[in-house]
């Protein structure tokens, strides 16, 4: 009993049939974000690189990856956008094919434990996209199945492809493409497990407390050291009033002092 592969079809040919595909899907009005990689490095940043790393420590993922890797430096992805538990894609092969990736939400409980062990550890939103903290940071978010990466267990895969393997090169494909644009949007990766990265942040805060002492008088600037420092002419303080001058006795009206001679 024969099987009935479909024909072989070189790069080059997929690569136009992907042109015309998107030609067409872009005259129906569709907006594409494809995954365009420049060179054969997918990922270059914390987030991106991270995400890559976390599927490649699964046995369950090795088979199918390489495959993933060539299709998505080819410009296969046409089309990726990441929400709310869900990558949606559409990917050229032999044909167009649709795939969606499931993600599950990130545990209340686990996300939690994860804000705690990063409270202090985090300056700012800003460093936290671009992915600088410290390696204690970085270890607890990349932790294995009770990190913010999602493993296995909490992904389910489906495209339209005959292939009928659970994780198809296609779906391998979108999975690489998603750390592809975490480098350029690493804040999908927190809409994608349900998560606010702002908790984050706020713990951070929350850990030093404004300190409430008084500054010590060695750090509190005279007023001519403010001027020399921020260039302002500082308004001259009224001159003080001179003291009382002594009144003289006789100018009172007071009888003078006699002096007090010694006793013989």
């Amino acid at each position: 009993m024969g099987y009935d592969w479909p024909p072989y079809v070189r790069a080059s040919e997929k690569r136009r049939r992907a042109v015309r595909e998107v030609a067409k899907l872009q005259k129906k009005g569709q907006v594409l974000s494809p995954i365009s990689i420049e060179g054969r490095t997918i990922a270059r940043t914390f987030w991106g690189k991270a995400w890559c790393d976390n599927l490649e420590r699964y046995s369950d993922h090795e088979n199918r990856l390489p495959r993933g890797r060539t299709y998505v430096r080819n410009g296969s992805v046409l089309d990726l956008k990441i929400g709310p538990a869900e990558v949606a894609a559409l990917v050229s092969g032999s044909a167009l094919y649709r795939v969606a990736v499931k993600v599950r939400p990130v545990p209340k409980a686990r996300w939690k434990a994860i804000s705690a062990d990063c409270a202090g550890g985090i300056d700012s939103l800003v460093e936290l996209l671009r992915g600088r903290f410290s390696d204690a940071v970085m270890e607890r978010l990349c932790q294995e199945k009770t990190g913010l990466f999602p493993s296995p267990a909490e992904m389910e895969f489906d495209c339209s492809c005959p292939d009928w393997a659970v994780m198809c090169k296609h779906v391998a494909a979108v999975l690489y493409g998603v750390g592809a644009r975490l480098d350029r949007e690493p804040e999908l990766l927190f809409r994608l497990r349900e998560v606010d990265e702002k908790d984050l942040i706020a713990r951070a805060g929350s850990a030093t407390p404004l300190s409430r002492k008084r500054p010590a008088a060695d750090r509190v600037l005279a007023a001519d050291g403010l001027s020399e420092l921020f260039g302002l002419e500082m308004a001259d303080a009224p001159p003080a009033a001179p003291p009382p001058a002594k009144r003289s006795r006789a100018a009172s009206g007071a009888a003078p002092r006699r002096k007090r001679g010694r006793r013989a």
